[in-house]
């Protein structure tokens, strides 16, 4: 449907034969308008003008509107509860965006009232604008609040930067309290200019992190006892906004300003998919194909996908454990899994 949308748009101006591939197939989820832009390669006589380029962004976010005009969305109290810090904490007057600051004192955060095991999560945030060194955004998945010595957990963490600098993404997962599985990306956007679509697919085989509904990351499974991916226990889903100029930004050189406080990310469309979990183990517990998120196609990336995942791989990857040879003399054993199977 999305792409009949976009074919009709588009057929005036004779554009539409030149996309890229989109990289999604059908259910659940929007196409990657954004990488469009990015992606498209503009020759002089097709895409030199800026009002094509006005054309389809305003394509874009009149299509956007529409599909989100029919969502249902509950209010923050229907999901979460808050961790810590309430006073931290504001909502938009019809309860739809939610706010958490971070100053001197302290940061903020909230968590799921429901754990999961297999599922699709996704979420729309716009992160800490300006000079947001030292100033970290989590939003992640975890057996538990805390850092517990056996938590799973899987990770996006948005570093902040000075000003002008380009935020960074990093992602991690952890089996039985280990982590150190990072691999930091850039993005293709300023992710504090606008709201931004950011999942995880989890499932029995693999471990998918989307940006915008682009596969940034894929995390395989062996399909056989081990101790890299996380399968056996049910998550909370978690995000907070916490000083971390310790390690965040540059290693530690760049301190946060705290003169710039409050530092305030902000969150909408909270989407979830999944198993619920209830003690003492839910009906959905095992690997069923009842569900999209758990049935072959999802087991994967489709071929569209991995074209998407193809480019972020040449363009925008910062760091991969599995290429640090001088931190892993033995690489671990995840790291021959190929996520192209």
């Amino acid at each position: 449907m999305l792409q009949l949308y976009m074919q009709k748009s588009f057929s005036k101006l004779g554009l539409f034969n030149e996309l890229p591939h989109l990289g999604f197939r059908d259910p659940p989820v929007e196409k990657p308008f954004i990488l469009i832009l990015t992606k498209i390669k503009m020759d002089a006589r097709s895409y030199s003008s800026f009002s094509i380029l006005l054309f389809i962004a305003t394509i874009i976010a009149s299509y956007y509107h529409s599909a989100e005009a029919a969502m249902s969305k509950g209010s923050f109290e229907d999901n979460f509860s808050i961790m810590w810090s309430e006073d931290h904490f504001t909502t938009s007057t019809d309860g739809q965006i939610w706010y958490l600051s971070l100053d001197n004192d302290t940061g903020c955060g909230f968590q799921t009232k429901q754990r999961y095991r297999f599922g699709w999560f996704s979420m729309k945030l716009k992160l800490v604008g300006g000079d947001s060194a030292g100033v970290v955004t989590a939003y992640y998945m975890c057996t538990e609040n805390g850092a517990g010595p056996t938590r799973d957990e899987l990770d996006f963490e948005f570093l902040g930067n000075r000003t002008g600098q380009p935020y960074l993404i990093q992602t991690n997962v952890y089996k039985n309290g280990t982590g150190n599985r990072e691999m930091r990306h850039m993005l293709w956007f300023d992710p504090t200019e606008d709201y931004h679509t950011y999942s995880i697919l989890w499932n029995n085989h693999q471990i998918v992190f989307f940006v915008d509904r682009v596969p940034i990351r894929v995390f395989k499974n062996n399909d056989k006892p081990n101790n890299f991916f996380p399968n056996e226990k049910p998550m909370y889903l978690f995000s907070s906004v916490w000083n971390a100029d310790e390690w965040a930004t540059r290693g530690g050189l760049e301190k946060t300003n705290w003169k710039l406080a409050p530092f305030v990310s902000s969150y909408k469309d909270f989407s979830v998919d999944a198993c619920q979990w209830e003690d003492p183990f839910p009906k959905c517990v095992s690997t069923t194909t009842k569900n999209w998120w758990d049935q072959y196609d999802s087991w994967h990336l489709s071929g569209d996908q991995k074209m998407d995942y193809a480019w972020v791989q040449r363009n925008l990857v910062i760091y991969d454990y599995c290429n640090d040879s001088e931190r892993f003399p033995i690489l671990p054993e995840e790291c021959s899994l190929s996520p192209w199977e």
